[in-house]
């Protein structure tokens, strides 16, 4: 088998990081994320104008003034890649709230029901979607009352720390995504060190967090994301799921290095971990973040580039308006 076989046989599920549909469909994964800068990208090549050309039709058939049509034709277009999406992964597809409502839970729950609402115009299911947030208090609390009131499922992303990752647990959200590369850019950058997989931040950090929801039982999916490298990946075998652009997937397909099974349920359940909880503590929950200061860094940069790439976005249609 060759190191992606080996990494499913080792009990992880493969999602694409991408929203070019010619990589999703050669890699068969289950699921596929995107984010605003994989639409942004994508949405530059030829291949993809007509699904501008439906957004911005669809814009102009529920709103008169260009503003609201811009943000209508983001909408759209975020739905339209998400369809074509989905009939090629036999999954779920995960689509973002805009990166501005970050810091407004109504907000994002306001924006979450539209988003499903226009899948359902167009034949799909809220059980194929997972709706992207972004890891912030405000976010995390979104995503409790849209599982719990709605039954919408939520991917909580721009995750890294531990408390972001206990409290979107508490908040039983369906799927966390931990980074990986971003954290080790961050310690890189800070220490001037290289990192082996052995050593790597990004990857401790995320084996942290698969051990202690395995040891206290919690049912939110472990995804890790953002890859640098493949030892990056192959370091996180049998995480629950690993959402890998196009490019790694691609090494991997090619090489037929051994994959061994590294991280394990069982083995996590006697992991040496406290219980810790931030149910109903947003101060604790901040003051922990704001100790962490590769977290606290990370998720505002995140935050801003996924806000200007949904500017950048919004202005591109509003030209074809």
């Amino acid at each position: 088998m060759n190191s992606l076989e080996q990494l499913k046989a080792a009990g992880t599920t493969v999602v694409t990081d991408t929203g070019e549909f010619e990589s999703i469909a050669k890699y068969t994964p289950q699921d596929a994320t995107t984010n605003p800068s994989l639409i942004l990208a994508a949405s530059k090549k030829p291949e993809y104008a007509k699904l501008i050309d439906i957004a911005v039709a669809y814009a102009k058939e529920n709103a008169n003034d260009k503003e609201t049509q811009a943000n209508l034709a983001l909408d759209r277009l975020l739905v339209e890649f998400g369809k074509e999406i989905l009939k090629i992964v036999p999954g779920r597809v995960s689509t973002e709230v805009d990166a501005r409502l970050s810091f407004d839970k109504e907000g994002t729950i306001k924006k979450a029901l539209e988003l499903i609402e226009l899948y359902k115009s167009v034949g799909i299911s809220k059980d194929r979607i997972l709706i992207k947030i972004a890891s912030t208090w405000e976010g995390i609390q979104a995503a409790r009352e849209l599982e719990s009131k709605y039954g919408i499922h939520c991917n909580l992303t721009l995750l890294f720390s531990f408390g972001q990752a206990v409290a979107c647990a508490e908040a039983k959200v369906t799927l966390i995504s931990p980074f990986v590369g971003r954290i080790m850019d961050w310690y890189k950058a800070s220490t001037g060190k290289t990192y082996t997989s052995n050593d790597d931040p990004g990857v401790i950090s995320v084996t942290n967090i698969f051990n202690y929801y395995k040891k206290f039982g919690y049912e939110t999916i472990v995804m890790g994301a953002s890859f640098r490298n493949v030892g990056e990946i192959t370091a996180l075998a049998g995480c629950d799921f690993l959402t890998i652009a196009p490019k790694l997937l691609e090494e991997m397909v090619n090489s037929t290095e051994p994959v061994p099974q590294i991280l394990n349920s069982t083995a996590a359940k006697s992991s040496d971990f406290e219980k810790v909880s931030y149910v109903d503590d947003e101060a604790a929950f901040r003051f922990a973040l704001n100790e962490d200061a590769m977290a606290t860094e990370k998720l505002s940069q995140g935050i801003r580039q996924f806000s200007a790439d949904c500017v950048t976005l919004v202005d591109e249609l509003k030209s074809r308006l």
